[in-house]
């Protein structure tokens, strides 16, 4: 029997007193890193939450197999939000989509959640209207002609069924109760309605797809209403997805479960907790690029230099070459061995041990900056 199922659905219950200390150690944590980020001033308040959101649209997508081009999603965000997007790639239609979607849920956290909104996220998850090859109807519920929703695993006639969904007759009264519960600002501590939300609308996948990358937006606009901020400065579906196994684990566990979600929520408390402990080091890493940028700023860069700064401050694997310049600044080699003949002078790279065709930089560290 799935969670649905049960007699008194939709009617949830958890053990207080079990999540009580989980609850309380994620809220001081909760508040802690919020001061930390109150403390910072506009700019790096705003790098902050730009790095944090760029993670967040593309993990919550890669959970679902979905792969993104965290640059054009940097420039999308940076873009909708007035923000620097120097040098940052025009983002396709897709990544526009699952942005407008995430920046609307975080910082209007405090409108209405409506079936139209909900079928206007929808359509901008897919804005052709199809998922992979199959035509989607976006305007609307999931209807008895998408068939059963399942989840299945196993080589085909023995598949092992992990999970159905309500069937189709059922999804439209059953989302207009998940709405009025979500609507009602129920008394409970917003971060355990998070949790409940999330696992909630994922058990109706009212949906014929996009249904997690859904419910993790309503999650995280229920952790906006915790924080009461629109900007995020740590990343729910990062952490997730750093955690897929064991998250899908944990959904399977409760939906063939009873309407006590004890477990569940323990879960959700912990991986959000693990998901604002990751949130230090991505402040590190903007302070960092802050002062890497306060030194580069003092004389100004061209943009090919800007773009390749970037790159190597965000998501760079191995060392600098020339030709890996030339690449990223889509530019010839002779360009790029100028500019970093003059990123060398200025001390804002360094080269490594070694030379000829193994000749290799990376950034400076403070003490080898001039």
């Amino acid at each position: 029997m799935f969670i649905h199922e049960q007699a008194r659905w939709p009617r949830f219950g958890w053990d207080s007193e079990v999540l009580a200390a989980s609850l309380a150690a994620v809220r001081h944590k909760q508040g802690k890193h919020l001061g930390k980020m109150a403390a910072l001033g506009f700019d790096l308040r705003a790098e902050a939450s730009l790095s944090v959101l760029t993670s967040d649209v593309v993990k919550t997508s890669g959970i679902e197999g979905e792969s993104l081009d965290p640059e054009e999603v940097r420039s999308s965000i940076a873009r909708k939000l007035g923000l620097d997007a120097g040098g940052l790639p025009q983002a396709g239609r897709e990544v526009d989509g699952v942005v407008e979607m995430t920046l609307d849920a975080t910082r209007n956290f405090e409108v209405p959640l409506t079936a139209d909104r909900l079928f206007g996220w929808y359509a901008l998850l897919f804005p052709a209207g199809r998922a992979g090859m199959r035509r989607i109807n976006v305007g609307a519920w999931r209807t008895a002609k998408a068939g059963p929703m399942q989840v299945v695993s196993g080589p085909m006639g023995r598949e092992r069924v992990h999970f159905e969904a309500p069937a189709a007759e059922r999804v439209e009264s059953e989302m207009a109760a998940f709405l009025d519960w979500h609507n009602s600002r129920p008394p409970i501590d917003p971060v355990l309605e998070a949790g409940i939300a999330h696992l909630w609308f994922v058990t109706l996948h009212p949906f014929e797809d996009g249904n997690g990358r859904i419910a993790r937006a309503i999650s995280d606009m229920s952790l906006s209403r915790a924080d009461g901020t629109g900007d995020r400065f740590y990343s729910m579906s990062s952490q997730i997805e750093s955690e897929r196994k064991e998250y899908y684990l944990q959904l399977e566990s409760a939906q063939r479960g009873s309407l006590d979600i004890t477990s569940w929520l323990a879960w959700f408390l912990g991986c959000l907790d693990r998901a604002i402990g990751s949130a230090d080091s991505l402040l590190m890493a903007v302070l960092r690029k802050a002062r890497v940028w306060l030194q580069v700023n003092r004389w100004p860069v061209n943009e090919r230099q800007r773009r390749v700064i970037n790159r190597l401050l965000e998501r760079f694997e191995g060392f600098l070459t020339t030709s890996k310049y030339a690449k990223i600044a889509r530019c010839s080699q002779d360009s790029a061995l100028r500019d970093i003949r003059e990123m060398l002078d200025r001390g804002i790279i360094v080269r490594n041990p070694g030379g000829g065709r193994s000749t290799s930089y990376r950034l400076s560290t403070p003490e080898e900056e001039c």
